[in-house]
């Protein structure tokens, strides 16, 4: 009876790891970023930035090679956190400190406010839909609450949900029909029906965790949903339908956002606890 009760835990134990994956390596130095790493977006040309390169309020830039150098400082003690860009080439920042989104022109560094909303707890993550829109979570960590916003040129923000738990990582589909949402401390996944306004609907849990915190999230060019798993040291792939792909388990406890090579065979990785990027080749 015994040793049938161990192979079965041997069974198990193998089943339960044949989906996980352990192979990140250093893109960047340790240290080069502060622990406010955060971001990470990559251009048309591969290169990677991500905010907080060696103290806090700038956006540093890395090359293929892994060099990592000082692109801008942001105005007016503005702190930057998520990044991405837009169709017209133009990056988008998250800052959480004077409650905008903020617009780089990439050619002559020029930044702009894009929109400002002095009710926002701090922006945090963004994503920009196939037509422009931007939706951005606002989490209050004070409290463990949080809201969800469209944001445009026109209209500036506009509230999509308030009082969720702590929203922070947040994706559109690449259809751009469905936004996904997570709450960190609630460990949750909502995904909402986007209406043709860019206002959303229909909201539905998509995923939830157990244990430890969540953090950005990005969908690979199949769909897969991939989700930081902050104090866990691992990012885990989600399949359209909910369901656990695989498990990437990294060097560093705390990983914040992940951004994906143009061609979408490896994905990089903003880590806190080690003030770097990682990145994982091969992903399948």
């Amino acid at each position: 009876m015994k040793s049938q009760i161990f192979f079965s835990l041997i069974f198990i134990t193998l089943l339960c790891s044949c989906n996980q994956d352990v192979g990140s390596s250093d893109y960047t130095q340790p240290g080069v970023f502060t622990a406010g790493i955060e971001g990470p977006a990559t251009d048309a040309n591969g290169t990677i930035y991500a905010v907080n390169f060696q103290k806090e309020g700038t956006i540093g830039s890395v090359t293929s090679s892994g060099k990592a150098s000082l692109f801008l400082e942001l105005p007016d003690k503005s702190i930057g956190n998520g990044i991405r860009f837009g169709n017209d080439q133009k990056m988008y920042i998250a800052d959480y400190t004077g409650h905008n989104i903020l617009r780089v022109d990439m050619t002559t560094k020029r930044i702009e406010i894009y929109a400002h909303q002095p009710l926002a707890n701090q922006p945090n993550d963004l994503t920009i839909s196939p037509n422009g829109v931007i939706y951005a979570s606002d989490p209050n960590w004070s409290d463990n609450t949080g809201n969800i916003w469209k944001v445009t040129k026109e209209k500036g923000f506009e509230l999509l949900e308030g009082n969720m738990g702590t929203t922070n990582g947040i994706e559109v589909s690449m259809d751009g029909k469905k936004l996904y949402v997570n709450e960190s401390v609630q460990r949750k996944i909502w995904v909402y029906d986007i209406e043709e306004n860019g206002f959303v609907k229909n909201k539905k849990l998509f995923f939830s965790f157990e244990d430890y915190g969540l953090d950005g999230m990005r969908f690979d060019d199949k769909g897969n949903l991939f989700v930081c798993r902050y104090g866990k040291g691992s990012v885990v792939a989600l399949t359209k339908e909910g369901e656990i792909l695989k498990e990437f388990m990294i060097k560093g406890q705390k990983p914040t956002n992940i951004t994906f090579s143009s061609d979408y065979k490896k994905f990089y990785v903003t880590v806190a606890d080690r003030g770097c990027i990682e990145v994982v080749n091969n992903i399948f």
